[in-house]
């Protein structure tokens, strides 16, 4: 693995840890973290706020040099996170339950990072 690419894991980490932090804190009970589906890809964080259910994608940025970190989650990325949420649903026996997707977006700069929600983001 190249020292870009390990870099980049290990900010994708990082933010995922971040993010984590950031939703418990706000009351949401972390169920999963990097669930994967077969080839398919993996959803971040899996969480529940109240009854709902929240499959949650990640994405951090240092700068806006490739844009806000939010505008990373394509229409590709999203419908490949619906078809793994709906693949999670059934593997678990619980597509009968409330569920929404959101996107952790966390801007890094300096001291402090900036972390949004976007609540029921697609």
């Amino acid at each position: 693995m190249t020292g870009g690419r390990r870099n980049l894991r290990l900010a994708g980490a990082s933010g995922e840890e971040e993010a984590a932090r950031f939703l418990e804190a706000h009351g949401f009970r972390i169920v999963e973290r990097n669930f994967r589906f077969r080839t398919m890809g993996e959803i971040d964080i899996i969480a529940e706020e109240g009854d709902e259910l929240v499959f949650c994608e990640v994405k951090t940025r240092w700068g806006d040099g490739f844009g806000a970190p939010e505008e990373a989650v394509t229409a590709a990325k999203q419908r490949t996170i619906r078809k793994i949420a709906a693949a999670y649903l059934a593997l678990r026996g619980i597509g009968d339950r409330p569920c929404r997707c959101d996107v952790v977006s966390i801007r890094r700069g300096g001291v402090a990072s900036e972390v949004t929600l976007f609540r029921n983001a697609f």
